[in-house]
Order: C-alpha cells, then sequence, then structure tokens
C-alpha cells in the first residue's frame, strides 16, 4: 500500500477490488484512502475520507455504495460522523450524523438492508445504545438498548436474521472489565435479549458464522491475559460450547471462512505483545486446527479480505517491532486437479470446441486416423459423457469456428486430402444439429485466425493456402452469410494468434512467416478497415497461445521459436502498444492450451515439450507475474481443445499423445471444494441485454452463508453477491456495480462496451461461485449525439474525470494526447467510457497529473 496503517477497514466491493480506508498512520489518523484490484495486484489511491480515521466501521450497502460510521479523530476523541463511497467516482460523500459518537463499535448489515451499529466507545465512557442507518433517508434512528454496554465485542448476524453480540469490554470505577455476556438483537422485535454467556469473557476476539449455523469465537484478551481457548455458539439452543484451542494465544487477529468451509486465522498478538506471524486452520467437521504456513510479515489489527477468486489479503497492520507496514500478502490455498470425463467417439487433433448458448460443448472436424473427419460431437457437462452428432457437409482440419450472435456456430475453411485448402464454409445450428452451407471465403486457407467483431460480423486473417503463406484477410456477414475482402495484413503469417481487445481492435500475434518465425504484430482497427503495425515482441513464436487478462493485457506464452520450442511469456499492453517479459514458464511447451480461470489466473497446459508431449500444467498469476505448477493432467497431449464450461471447470479433448491420437477427455477443477448447499444459485437473467441494458439476475443466496472476511469488531463482511460478464468469444471479463441487490436479486448498472454475441453471467458470494448462466449480448447499438464533455474534476490523486450525457445505452472509447497535431492512431487509449447512470458517463485520466496539457478525443464506439 502507499500508507503503512493499522485499525483501519477493507471492503470489498462490488467490482471485485478492495477499499482500504482511514486507519492510524506514523504522523497520526488518516483520511487516506486505497484501491487493491487483484486483475493487476496493484494499489492505487483514491478519495480521502472527509474525516480522517480509525476504530471506524465499513459497510457495503445495498446500492453498492460502502457506509463508513464513527471512529477515533485525530483529536483522539469519538466521532459522530458518517461518509458514502460511491465506486463509481471514488468520491466521499457526508451522509447523515449518528446519534451518538462512537469508536471500537460493530456494524451489521441487516437482511432489510438498514445497518445496525452497536456499543463501542464514546462520551468518554462505553456505549449501551445501538442504531440504525437507513440509506434510503441517509439518517439514524436509535433502537434497542443492550443490557450491557460494550467495546472491542463482536456483532455476527445469524442465519435466523437476528444479530449475536458477544464479549467486549466494559468500565466500572475507572477500570476495564471483560465480558462473557452475548445478548441478541431482532431487527422484527427490535430489542436485545440476553443469551447464553461465554465460558471465558474476552474482547478482541474473532467471530465466525459457520456454514452449520454456529459461530466460532477464538482468542482475544481475557481477564487477565490474552487467550487461546476458543468456543461455539449454537443459535438452536443459545448455548455456548468449547472446542480445540488455538495453537497459541492471540488477540487483534484476524479469522476469515474460506469457500471450503474451514476457518482461516492469521496474524495478531501474543502475550508479550510481540506480532504473530503464525497461521492457523479449523476444520469444523473434526473441531480440530492445524498449522498452516505463515504469513511474511508479522502483524496485529490488520484487516483479512476474502477476494472472488477464493483466495486471501491481508493488508497492513502492525508489525513485531512496532512498526506499521505498507506490505500485503495473500493466502493462496485451493489445490487444483484433474479427473477423466466421458471419452470421445472419434480421436482426433487440430479440431475445434465451441460452447453453445444451451452450455454444451460442439467439437466440430479435427485430423483423425484416416485425416481430416467431418464428425462432430456434443459434451454435456450434466452427465459429463459425449453424442454423436450431424456431421459437418465437409471434412476439415486446421480451421476456425466461431459462435455467432444468433447462436450458430461459423466453421470455415481448414482443409482435407481430397479438396486440399478449403474456402467454404457452413454453419452448425444448435437448435436442430444439423450443418448448412454458407458463402465461400474469397481465400482457401487453414491455420488462419477468426475473430467475432464488435458489429457482430467476423474477421478473418491470414492462414495457409494453395499459393503459400498469405497475408489476405476477409470479412464475413451473418446478416447476408456473404465474405468480403479486406485489407489485408501488413505480414503474411500461419500459426498466429488473433485476440479482440477490449477497445474492439484485434491483436494479431507472431506465427510463421514467409521470412520464418516472427516477433511482428499488427492491430487491426474496424473502425477503419485497416491493419497498422504495433510494438514488436521480443520473441519470435508461432503455435503460441494468446490470453486476455481481466486487466485489459494480452499474455502471450510458449510456442516454437527461432531456437525451438520456448518457455518464454509476454505481455502487451493496449495503452503502450508495448511488450514486457513476464515470469517464464517452467516447461517450454506449443501447440498447448490456455484458459482464464475464474480467479483470475491462466491455466497452460499440455503441449509439445522439448521432450515430446508432455502433461505438465501450470498457472499464471497476473498479480505477481509468476507461474506455480499444478497437477498434471492424466494423459500427455497437444493440439487439444480447452474449454471453460458453466460450471466452473475447464474441459480438455482430444489431441494427440505420445503413442498417437487420443479419444479421452478431462476436466480440470480449481479446488475450491465447496459444498454445493453453499453455492449460489442463477434462476434468471436478463437476455438478450441491448447495450446500455441494466442486467437483473434472480436466484437464492445471493449473500452468503457467512460475513466471511475479518470476524472482529471492525467487520467489513464480503457476503454479498458479485457478478462477473465473460465473453464467450474472447474472454473478456468485467465485474458489474449494482443498483440494488438482495438475497434473491441484483441488478447491474446499464451494460455498455461489452462485446457482442455470448457472455457468461456468475454470481460469487463468500468466494463461491455460481454455476454460471448463459446470456446474449446484443449489437444493436443506440445512435449517439454530439459529444460535450462537462463537470471537469480534480480527484484527490490528482487524476481527472469528465462526464458528459448523451443517449442511453451508447458506447463510446476515449483517447488522449499532449499534441493536438498527432494523428488519432498515435494518441493514448484510455478505454471504454462508464455509463454510470442512463445516460450520464465518466471516464477517467489517471495519467493526466503530470502533463500540462492534454487533449481528449472521444468516439462512438
Amino acid at each position: 500500500m502507499a500508507t503503512g496503517r493499522y485499525f483501519h477497514t477493507a471492503t470489498l466491493l462490488l467490482n471485485g477490488k478492495v477499499l482500504v480506508a482511514g486507519g492510524l498512520g506514523d504522523a497520526g489518523h488518516l483520511a487516506s484512502a486505497e484501491l487493491y484490484d487483484p486483475a493487476t495486484g496493484a494499489w492505487m489511491t483514491t478519495g480521502a475520507l472527509t474525516t480522517a480515521r480509525r476504530y471506524h466501521t465499513a459497510t457495503l450497502l445495498f446500492n453498492g455504495k460502502v457506509l463508513v460510521a464513527g471512529g477515533e479523530n485525530s483529536s483522539y476523541t469519538d466521532t459522530n460522523s458518517a461518509e458514502l463511497y460511491d465506486p463509481a467516482t471514488g468520491v466521499w460523500t457526508p451522509t447523515g450524523s449518528l446519534t451518538n459518537g462512537r469508536y471500537v463499535h460493530t456494524a451489521t448489515l441487516l437482511p432489510n438492508g438498514k445497518v445496525l451499529v452497536v456499543g463501542g466507545l464514546g462520551g468518554g465512557s462505553y456505549r449501551a445504545s445501538a442504531e440504525l442507518y437507513n440509506p434510503t433517508t441517509g439518517t439514524w434512528t436509535p433502537t434497542g438498548t443492550l443490557a450491557n454496554g460494550r467495546y472491542g465485542h463482536t456483532a455476527t448476524l445469524l442465519p435466523s436474521g437476528k444479530v449475536l453480540a458477544a464479549g467486549g469490554t466494559f468500565i466500572t470505577n475507572a477500570s476495564y472489565v471483560r465480558l462473557a455476556s452475548a445478548e441478541l438483537y431482532d431487527p422484527a422485535n427490535p430489542i436485545w435479549t440476553t443469551t447464553g454467556a461465554l465460558a471465558n469473557a474476552r474482547d478482541s476476539h474473532t467471530a465466525t458464522l459457520l456454514p452449520n449455523g454456529k459461530v466460532l469465537v477464538a482468542g482475544g484478551f481475557g481477564t487477565n491475559a490474552r487467550l487461546a481457548s476458543v468456543e461455539l455458539y449454537d443459535p438452536a439452543s443459545n448455548t455456548w460450547a468449547a472446542t480445540n484451542p488455538l495453537n497459541t494465544v492471540r488477540e487483534f487477529h484476524m479469522a476469515t471462512l474460506l469457500p471450503n468451509g474451514k476457518v482461516l486465522v492469521a496474524g495478531g498478538r501474543d502475550n508479550s505483545g510481540t506480532s504473530l506471524f503464525s497461521a492457523q486452520l479449523f476444520d469444523p467437521a473434526t473441531g480440530t486446527w492445524t498449522t498452516t504456513s505463515s504469513m511474511t510479515t508479522a502483524r496485529n489489527a490488520h484487516t483479512a479480505t476474502l477476494l472472488t477468486n477464493g483466495r486471501m489479503l491481508v493488508a497492513g497492520g502492525e508489525d513485531n517491532i512496532g512498526f506499521l507496514t505498507t506490505s500485503t500478502e495473500i493466502y493462496d490455498w485451493a489445490n487444483g486437479t484433474w479427473g477423466t470425463t466421458g471419452t470421445l467417439a472419434a480421436a482426433s487433433k487440430s479440431q475445434t470446441a465451441s460452447l453453445l448458448p444451451d452450455g454444451t460443448v460442439l467439437v466440430a472436424g479435427g485430423s483423425g486416423s484416416s485425416g481430416a473427419t467431418n464428425r462432430t460431437e456434443l459434451y454435456d457437462p450434466a452427465t459429463g459423457n459425449w453424442t454423436t452428432n450431424g456431421a459437418l457437409i465437409t471434412a476439415r482440419d486446421a480451421h476456425s469456428a466461431t459462435l455467432l450472435p444468433n447462436g450458430q456456430v461459423l466453421v470455415a475453411g481448414g482443409s482435407n486430402s481430397i479438396n486440399g485448402f478449403l474456402a467454404s464454409a457452413e454453419l452448425y445450428d444448435p437448435a436442430t444439429g444439423t450443418n448448412t452451407a454458407t458463402g465461400a471465403l474469397t481465400t482457401a486457407r487453414r491455420e488462419h485466425t477468426a475473430t467475432l467483431l464488435s458489429s457482430g460480423k467476423v474477421l478473418v486473417a491470414g492462414g495457409f493456402g494453395s499459393s503459400g503463406i498469405t497475408n489476405s484477410a476477409e470479412l464475413y456477414d451473418p446478416a447476408n452469410g456473404t465474405w468480403t475482402t479486406n485489407a489485408a495484413l501488413i505480414t503474411a503469417r500461419q500459426g498466429h494468434t488473433a485476440t479482440l481487445l477490449a477497445n474492439g481492435k484485434v491483436l494479431v500475434v507472431g506465427g510463421q512467416a514467409s521470412s520464418g518465425v516472427t516477433n511482428k504484430v499488427e492491430l487491426f482497427d474496424p473502425a477503419t478497415g485497416l491493419w497498422a503495425a504495433t510494438g514488436a515482441m521480443t520473441n519470435s513464436r508461432s503455435k503460441h497461445t494468446a490470453t486476455l487478462l481481466p486487466n485489459g493485457k494480452v499474455l502471450v506464452a510458449g510456442g516454437v521459436g527461432s531456437s525451438g520450442v520456448t518457455n518464454r511469456v509476454e505481455l502487451y499492453d493496449p495503452v503502450t502498444e508495448l511488450w514486457t517479459a513476464t515470469g517464464a514458464m517452467a516447461n517450454s511447451r506449443s501447440e498447448h492450451t490456455a484458459t482464464l480461470l475464474p480467479n483470475g489466473t491462466v491455466l497452460v497446459a499440455g503441449g509439445n515439450g522439448t521432450s515430446g508431449v508432455t502433461n505438465k500444467a501450470e498457472l499464471y498469476d497476473p498479480a505477481n507475474g509468476r507461474w506455480t505448477a499444478t497437477s498434471a493432467l492424466t494423459t500427455s497431449r497437444a493440439a487439444h481443445t480447452a474449454t471453460f464450461l458453466p460450471n466452473g471447470k475447464v474441459l480438455i479433448a482430444g489431441g494427440a499423445g505420445a503413442s498417437g491420437l487420443l479419444f479421452s477427455a478431462e476436466l480440470y477443477d480449481v479446488g475450491l471444494s465447496f459444498s454445493n448447499s453453499w453455492q449460489p444459485q442463477i434462476t434468471t437473467v436478463t437476455s438478450p441485454l441491448n447495450p446500455g441494458g441494466n442486467l437483473a439476475l434472480t436466484g437464492s443466496r445471493f449473500r452468503g452463508i457467512s460475513g466471511a472476511s475479518g470476524g472482529n469488531g471492525q467487520d467489513s463482511p464480503g457476503d454479498f453477491p458479485l457478478v462477473q460478464l465473460r465473453s464467450v468469444e474472447n474472454g473478456q471479463t468485467s465485474f458489474l456495480l449494482s443498483t440494488n441487490w438482495s438475497t434473491n436479486s441484483f441488478t447491474s448498472v446499464p451494460v455498455s462496451g461489452f462485446p457482442v454475441g455470448y457472455a457468461l453471467v456468475t454470481l460469487f458470494a463468500n468466494g463461491i461461485p455460481s454455476a454460471s448462466s448463459i446470456l446474449r449480448i446484443d449489437d444493436i447499438l443506440p445512435t449517439p449525439t454530439a459529444i460535450i464533455l462537462t463537470n471537469l474534476a480534480k480527484l484527490p490523486s490528482g487524476a481527472f474525470q469528465f462526464a458528459f450525457m448523451n443517449t442511453p445505452g451508447a458506447t463510446f472509447t476515449v483517447l488522449a494526447s499532449t499534441n493536438v497535431a498527432l494523428a488519432p492512431g498515435n494518441w493514448t487509449w484510455l478505454g471504454p467510457v462508464t455509463e454510470i447512470a442512463p445516460g450520464q458517463f465518466q471516464f477517467t485520466d489517471a495519467q493526466a497529473t503530470n502533463n500540462a496539457r492534454r487533449y481528449y478525443r472521444v468516439r462512438s464506439p
């Protein structure tokens, strides 16, 4: 982080980022706030709080804003101020003040959307009062009074909707007395009632709701010393029962419920006052604790946030020599595994695999035992079985297959032993399971690329034809089933990759050129129909993979280089149009597959290595640029297919093994190991989704099984729905902000700038993903009006922000330059413009802070 801090808050936002706010720093109380982006592993400053504070609370509301309430201010006294953070603007605004100033209190989001604030210190003593925040009115009202005033307690939302306040401290005769008492608040009848008392009085402990409905209370400070004792509260009997203790005493630690149902306790302070490195796991099934790997930095009074990818982020705190740390670290516990699934009817390599709108996978063509084949098969994830389907009209391998916005699959080009290079194309209709001929390519080709554009047309580029390697390119229009010749590539190539970027351009990388393997790269601009050279790779390569990452960069891995198979990896940045080296794979490989996983990592599997076909698999983490080994494929294979399924698994099918062509298929599971009964379920989804429309979901368990993160008094739970869109064709992902969510519904802000065609929508709660639903995003774009920038604002970070009004649902991108005379192609692409409300658009230029003069060009699309 930019600033060391402790007793701050960390809140998971609906866009998947984490907001860290306030706390105590080396120079006193902090108003600063920062954002962590799991897609990049980077921190950036955001708008500052209007009031510096620590010991406050932060709660994500149903409208996606964050409520920060109370705390200790820079005068070391309680404050009653409250403010709201808007993730869409990065700005804090004051809201209604608490009835009573307080700090070291708790805040709980109730099922009705109101926030219950309980106890704390204020007015020179402890508070017995509680109050409710109404987000609709922005006001606070007193509610039932506690039987025992307390601070340093915990508050846990139970499955019944009641809130359990446990432990804490109160002050009597200038003495601090730890409490064993516990009380229940019932929103339906807003009073507090006493419930069973803890066996050990304690404060600064953690309380974690387990999947079985019980509450795990661990550690804290007892009557005379810090505690290792652990107790379980049973709401059914209103009683506490001791369970196995922690391996060491600790207070100011953190406790996080992981997706597998275990509780991770990390850090804290021991009886000598020393911050701890150690971490432990509690297994509710056995009631036992086991030691897990230690943190790299000892810390107490830190935060722990369960991310959408199931990993846990630890941030800040006080280290073991009393310094405030800026360090952050990630706990990654899941272990991916492979398992076999149904066997293909025919063995082949160089086939295509397409995820269909009904969630099945179509495998078509390929090179079989007798050459190119016309066979098609369907894989059903529900049964794990393959069924033979209507055959292609023409046998083909090294062809392309593209899922069109109308739900049909365009199969184009390739070759076979009878016809040679193919210009023919055909359409597979999932509704009938049959193939029909469509317009033929203008140039017969194989080993080309096919890219679905934002217009709904398909760009085919390069490949190998009757005249050798070609630079020709053409466009398919699904509306009339015809191909038209387009401007040619600058460099003829085959075995290259083509990636649709978030800005709508197509990045073509490497391949085999006429003069050998190339490192040349070019961009296709659909707005002009022209190709332009962009930054060249450091390494020449073909038969590599290219993966669009959530941060907008493209990961290019492996392939065959000028010196043979390579393990080198590079990243392309569309903003700078430059390549940078990133961590090399442990294994050199070509004709492998690369699949973006829900946790943001990239799974690379199989391929041809330096010693032949390999079964090795590894994971790339964009947050740190490193590769780690994951379990190996059950079968070595190359030239296979990899398909991300709606159930979150990856289907690997066919290919060539060490002994020939393969019938086998297998599934990769990221290893979150959650129970199906904890998984959120999507019942209905808006489809088709028009540009500028609001995505609406209904279902169940949209609010997770537990608060998940933190577990202490300053807990900022993550038990709410985060919704991600993922393009089926290019893998682009985006988390959606919300106008409203509940336990069984979610409504997004207007969606714009997302690729047309089919997309997977996945809902995450407590780091557990739902099964994805498949929706269609239409390509009918509203006509924009003239663009006039207004509302210039300089943000606390130094960045500049602009807004404008326009046609709801219109799509815009923005360019910037310090020299207005430059051609538009040389301006810096800032990315898509966000529609923050119907017809209200906004973009931020984070790079403007060091430029004396800056020009902007906003265009549609």
